[in-house]
């Protein structure tokens, strides 16, 4: 089994401990939605697209499996550390280039690493196009605008 097919499988079985059904199939396609997003960035801007999938299949772990956003990516970087740790799916430079990314990937404002940056924007393309009828948070709009000349929209 590849590793992102391992880390998914582990992913959907914290998933599948979700009581409310709802919150379940919104955290699913948030998760598969900003993984297949990550790694479509990645491969154009010539990163491990493998990496990207996995670090996005993470990002929101935390605070699905506490109900809280308070500080998820920061918390959530430690939680999937101990994941990759416990499913050793990583070595020790991969596991530091996927925890970064889920670290600063609240921080839509700021420019960080390159594979931050992937991530950061797989996620705003799935916060704007999973749902069109929504406003683009103000916080998403430049990278938004930025996304959409990457990719020619």
């Amino acid at each position: 089994m590849s590793r992102l097919k391992e880390l998914r499988k582990y992913v959907d079985a914290q998933l599948d401990q979700m009581e409310d059904a709802d919150k379940r199939t919104s955290a699913i396609a948030h998760l598969y939605g900003v993984s297949l997003a990550a790694t479509m960035i990645a491969k154009k801007r010539g990163l491990d697209p493998e990496l990207a999938s996995m670090a996005a299949m993470l990002h929101d772990l935390h605070a699905y499996k506490t109900g809280s956003y308070d500080d998820h990516a920061h918390k959530g970087a430690d939680l999937a550390r101990e994941i990759l740790g416990e499913l050793k799916l990583t070595d020790e430079a991969e596991t530091e280039i996927i925890c970064s990314a889920i670290y600063h990937h609240d921080d839509k404002l700021i420019t960080d690493a390159p594979m931050d940056e992937v991530l950061k924007d797989a996620d705003v393309i799935h916060h704007c196009m999973n749902d069109l009828s929504k406003a683009i948070k103000e916080k998403e709009q430049a990278r938004f605008d930025s996304l959409c000349k990457e990719f020619g929209m």
